[in-house]
């Protein structure tokens, strides 16, 4: 290499030498964090609807199209609808063995012998509880016939009567249970053990989506010791749950084990996505009604439960 070449080779290397030390250095770009995801409530609000004509028979057949829904009094979108729904049965069958009812004791066990096995598919489970001064679970949820009727077979007694205790915990059984939650509450309506009040069982009851069907034992109307006050709360217990009461009196509880059962059977179910998607806890009041109701003379009753609890899930 000539000397010409050697020096003009060092001049080019000493320029890019000096582009490079000017060139400021470009660090690579700062990895993005992750965002965190958005979380919207989009539960689905299930709501259970029985209709009934004057005489309390289920009205049968009707389709989506027929009922309207509202939340807090907003039209709602009915997203899901099923007909004489075939959804598991998980009934809490709760019966007041107290002394106020214990006359009763054998004819409430008969009739519950025979509305099990008429009600009871595969699929369903009941669990058995007896109340009186405290509440006990005689059988868990099963399905199996021989052990519920030895369960029936072997109720406790006592003097008082835990009666809101008795919903409460039933209501709390049944909170985590899939499908259609059902109380069958046999009782005077005496409550006389202190603990739980109506409030707080009817909130629960509320809570855990479950339909309270009451069965007030009172074979003697006209009878002065009546506690009417305790017949109201199992009414209201029923009317705001959805579910249904009944007054028995001295043998007809097989015709209203009956009843019941049938009622069970032709059900409708709505489901929505709640336009309000806020999870405050607070209570959001639900309203079913017919869009082509049928004439005045002889109206149909539409029962639901009359809310839920916004909770988180």
């Amino acid at each position: 290499m000539t000397r010409s070449c050697a020096a003009v080779l060092a001049c080019v290397l000493g320029t890019v030498y000096a582009l490079a030390q000017a060139v400021p250095e470009v660090s690579a770009p700062p990895q993005s964090s992750p965002l965190p995801p958005i979380q919207v409530n989009v539960r689905l609000v299930n709501v259970f609807v029985t209709v009934t004509d004057t005489n309390g028979a289920p009205v049968p057949g009707l389709e989506k199209t027929d009922f309207a829904l509202t939340e807090d009094g907003h039209p709602q979108k009915i997203a899901y609808f099923e007909r004489d729904t075939e959804m598991p049965l998980s009934i809490v069958l709760a019966i007041d063995t107290s002394g106020s009812v214990h006359k009763d004791l054998d004819i409430e066990k008969t009739a519950a012998h025979h509305f099990v096995r008429a009600l009871l598919r595969p699929v369903d489970q009941l669990d058995l509880i007896d109340f009186n001064s405290d509440v006990r679970e005689v059988v868990p949820f099963t399905n199996n016939l021989h052990r519920i009727d030895n369960g029936l077979d072997n109720l406790s007694t006592g003097p008082a009567t835990a009666l809101y205790n008795a919903v409460y915990l039933a209501s709390q059984s049944l909170a985590n249970r899939h499908g259609r939650k059902v109380l069958v509450l046999i009782s005077d309506g005496g409550n006389t053990v202190k603990g739980t009040d109506y409030a707080q069982a009817l909130e629960e009851a509320l809570r855990g989506e479950v339909m309270v069907y009451s069965i007030i034992d009172l074979p003697i109307l006209a009878d002065a010791g009546r506690d009417t006050a305790g017949e109201h709360a199992m009414i209201t217990l029923s009317e705001q749950t959805g579910g249904k009461y009944y007054y028995a009196q001295e043998g007809d509880l097989e015709a209203i084990f009956q009843k019941v059962s049938e009622d069970l059977r032709t059900q409708y179910l709505l489901g929505y996505y709640p336009t309000r998607r806020i999870a405050d806890g607070q209570f959001r009041a639900i309203n079913v009604t017919l869009t082509k109701p049928p004439a005045q003379s002889s109206p149909y009753v539409v029962r639901n439960r009359t809310g839920y609890y916004a909770a988180n899930q």
